[in-house]
């Protein structure tokens, strides 16, 4: 089990590639003990644990907490980062396209800030972070499913801030825009120019640039913040 000189004890969901993975390299470069889940086997940075999980269901959400305590100690940060999409406009989409990514994306953070809250309660302090997106707030054509799963993380951090906050625990979303993946590097180079005239800082984002600010609001610096929503959007969303 890990004490305080080995570094806080992280979980990030979905952490085995992109902003998830930006995110464990960043707690891991700040002395922590990082632990990622993952759907399908992965190779994975020196230094990070991966437990595989699905969010869609407790008993694995539980199966995972319990590999990654036994390792690290009780969990002291959590972030809520497992995601899918299944993008299209409302007229074509499905109930299983609507409700599957509610199910992954909003339920599955529910899951596992509950099994997280449980450990913090009993050390008296932690740090929920939800990754949401630009998208869950300004909207986005063909994202109904998706916005709506996105938009749901803020309720979850407000709610759980006023039932939590007494036990030196906070809760916070950070809500991403655009970001330069391998994804968004192959788009054509219209498209790209079309998504870059709407941002106003003029290019895409780095995943470690989201990711320093989820290991930020982590810190001891932000213990006196919590339920806020924090744009990393170069300006996209402009507070929505």
């Amino acid at each position: 089990m890990a004490d305080a000189a080995n570094g806080r004890s992280v979980l990030i969901t979905g952490g085995n590639r992109g902003i998830g993975l930006a995110i464990a390299e960043a707690f891991l470069a700040n002395g922590d003990q990082v632990a990622v889940t993952f759907r399908s086997q992965t190779e994975l940075p020196e230094g990070i644990l991966g437990v595989q999980a699905d969010v869609t269901d407790e008993a694995s959400v539980d199966a995972a907490f319990s590999a990654v305590e036994a390792a690290h100690g009780p969990v002291e940060i959590v972030v809520a980062n497992a995601g899918i999409t299944k993008d299209t406009l409302l007229l074509r989409m499905s109930e299983d396209d609507f409700t599957s990514v509610i199910d992954t994306n909003l339920t599955g953070a529910f899951r596992v800030i509950k099994r997280a809250s449980r450990g913090m309660i009993k050390l008296r302090k932690g740090r929920v972070i939800l990754i949401s997106s630009v998208s869950g707030l300004y909207g986005a054509p063909g994202q109904i499913n998706y916005s709506a799963s996105k938009a749901g993380m803020v309720g979850i951090a407000r709610s759980l801030t006023r039932e939590l906050g007494s036990r030196n625990i906070t809760a916070n979303v950070v809500a991403p825009g655009m970001i330069r993946t391998d994804m968004t590097d192959e788009l054509p180079e219209q498209t790209k120019r079309d998504y870059l005239a709407a941002i106003p800082a003029g290019r895409f984002a780095e995943a470690s640039e989201v990711a320093d600010v989820v290991r930020w609001l982590s810190s001891d610096e932000a213990g006196y913040i919590s339920g806020a929503v924090i744009p990393v959007d170069g300006g996209l969303g402009m507070g929505h």
